[in-house]
């Protein structure tokens, strides 16, 4: 095929086109302006059969063909040629993104997940998330950086099937979940629209094409760009932390209801845990009450008549801490015997495991649990984050706070 060059107009082959427009440019920064001719490039050829991408009529799209309005619909607006160019970008990106391939699921990694919990039997009480889609690691893309974008694609699953409002705004409308490079794209648009300033300065400002870790912060900031209440929790139990949140306010907000406050305390015995077990247990118990105090919250009910196993209409949790990060997806709680106290075991999605090794164990129920269940005892890091999403689309007046990244800090 033969494309037009965005600089000198002249006709060259598709496929030498990049290489072409990059001789006219020798430093960095004009090379990203450039980057706006080549997805506009993409955008043209992703209407040929000639190019590997999805079929426009193969993907979902909101009604009265309004994909490029609902994407300008959280812009900034305004007749600056920065607002014009801004606006180009986001339609050039709707209409060129990819949609991220992953092995399907016979009935749905989490019906299969609440298949395995319900055979426990009674002796647990379960809560777990609605849809979730399984987005793994891959050795020829991801495989040592990708697990955040991994997550956000879990977590963006969750979004597209379980909120219809979020549906309409999320990624333009599109309906789909978008590859890491498309999501990368998306991350830059929201730090070009002034979210997460701070946090957008430790990449220059730049992520595509980058094999670099992200976090709670920039997934925060991807949701947030399309007027999604994103949320983080900070636990943290190092020396070095305070009783504030990162933007200096008192750890005071809406999520502390979720914290069980206990006066007991374990008695030092020679038989018993020593002091430095026993306060860690504690504080990673801080944790684990969080979350099934989070789920547990919004439940509307149990799965198929079942006793033991509850839906919740909670988000999963992106769940971060040093080296790497997953998705927690629902929470179990197994009965002490004797009087002994209850355990809980986080059930998450590891964007490290193979799928099919996932859908294999589920369906045998032999072997699931090492995949899915974290109990209490695994949670040996100081520091832990967690992202969810609250309900609903921020006005416009909510958006100039979103744009600023802070937490609630829970000190354990």
């Amino acid at each position: 095929m033969i494309s037009s060059c965005p600089i000198c107009c002249n006709q060259v082959l598709t496929v030498e086109l990049e290489r072409h427009a990059n001789s006219h440019f020798e430093d960095d920064e004009v090379q990203r302006d450039m980057e706006l001719a080549q997805l506009a490039t993409v955008a043209e050829l992703s209407t040929s059969v000639m190019v590997d991408v999805p079929e426009p009529s193969t993907r979902p799209v909101p009604k009265d063909d309004s994909v490029a309005q609902v994407a300008s619909s959280s812009i900034i607006r305004g007749s600056s040629p920065y607002g014009n160019v801004m606006n180009e970008q986001i339609s050039c990106l709707v209409g060129a993104q990819i949609k991220s391939e992953i092995q399907q699921i016979q009935g749905g990694v989490m019906n299969l997940l609440r298949s395995c919990l319900e055979s426990e039997g009674s002796s647990s009480t379960s809560i777990i998330s609605g849809y979730v889609d399984h987005h793994q690691c891959l050795s020829s893309e991801d495989k040592g950086w990708g697990c955040g974008w991994r997550n956000i694609q879990m977590l963006s699953s969750h979004l597209l099937r379980q909120m219809p409002e979020t549906r309409e705004v999320l990624f333009g409308g599109c309906g789909f979940v978008p590859d890491i490079p498309s999501l990368q794209r998306w991350l830059e648009i929201a730090w070009d629209k002034g979210f997460d300033t701070v946090g957008s300065s430790h990449f220059d400002n730049k992520i595509y094409g980058v094999k670099k870790w992200i976090g709670t912060t920039e997934c925060v900031t991807l949701l947030r760009s399309f007027r999604l209440r994103a949320r983080i929790v900070d636990f943290d139990s190092t020396e070095s932390s305070s009783l504030q949140s990162k933007s200096g306010k008192r750890v005071c907000g809406p999520m502390d209801k979720y914290l069980i406050k206990t006066n007991s305390c374990p008695n030092s015995s020679s038989g018993e845990l020593s002091q430095e077990d026993a306060e860690n247990m504690r504080g990673q118990q801080v944790l684990v009450d969080w979350v099934w105090n989070y789920f547990k919250s919004n439940c509307s009910g149990t799965l198929n008549n079942s006793k033991n196993v509850m839906v919740s209409d909670k988000t999963p949790l992106y769940f971060q801490h040093q080296g790497h990060s997953r998705t927690i997806v629902g929470i179990q709680k197994q009965k002490g015997n004797r009087g002994s106290q209850d355990r809980y075991n986080l059930l998450v999605l590891d964007p490290g495991h193979r799928t099919a090794d996932l859908e294999r164990t589920l369906t045998m129920k032999k072997g699931w649990q090492r995949l899915v269940k974290r109990g209490v005892h695994t949670l040996r890091k100081p520091q832990y984050q967690l992202c969810y999403v609250d309900p609903g689309i921020a006005s416009s007046e909510e958006m100039s706070q979103l744009k600023t990244i802070d937490s609630i800090l829970i000190r354990f």
